[in-house]
């Protein structure tokens, strides 16, 4: 499940990056498409990063500095692909982005639910970054546009600190 990751060289398989978003959260973000993806949903908007073995490594350090040449930037995305499936160096990451006092919104295809139960062990650390968890697949047959920063109705905007604490999903309302 794990796509070309060598955490010695802190190294992520990326689709490629926005350095400036207006649509993946609030506010300005800086947006990590990752490679590979598991879930090939019909209608995905973004189907050239489903395999695997395609798009190209790229330090997290390089990631940070881009970062860090825009005071503007409110947050950073995660999409993809599948960000849960390069936990590891994904979390090291957004440790990074967070000391630089940014939020992380992460775009998965599993459901909090599911994340929760994946074998891989920085699962749990990854969703631990995050600020806002948008879960679920895109399903074509529940596609809007009423939903701010989602593909489908199915698609939950997730605070996850206060859903880990409660043990139960808490919604964020934009």
């Amino acid at each position: 499940m794990s796509a070309s990751v060598s955490c010695e060289n802190r190294t992520l398989r990326l689709a490629g990056v926005i350095k400036e978003s207006i649509v993946d959260g609030p506010g300005l973000r800086f947006t990590v498409f990752v490679q590979g993806c598991p879930h090939h949903c019909p209608g995905c908007h973004n189907p050239q990063t489903h395999d695997f073995e395609g798009g190209f490594d790229c330090p997290i350090d390089k990631i940070v500095a881009e970062v860090k040449k825009n005071p503007l930037l409110q947050g950073v995305t995660l999409s993809g692909g599948e960000p849960f499936c390069q936990c590891e160096a994904l979390a090291a990451l957004c440790r990074e982005v967070k000391a630089l006092g940014l939020n992380i919104y992460i775009y998965s295809g599993y459901t909090f639910e599911q994340i929760l139960q994946l074998s891989d062990p920085f699962a749990r650390d990854l969703l631990e970054q995050c600020d806002i968890l948008m879960d679920g697949p895109f399903l074509q047959e529940e596609r809007t546009l009423d939903a701010p920063f989602r593909g489908s109705r199915n698609q939950r905007a997730i605070e996850v600190a206060p859903s880990l604490t409660q043990g139960e999903i808490v919604l964020h309302n934009f």
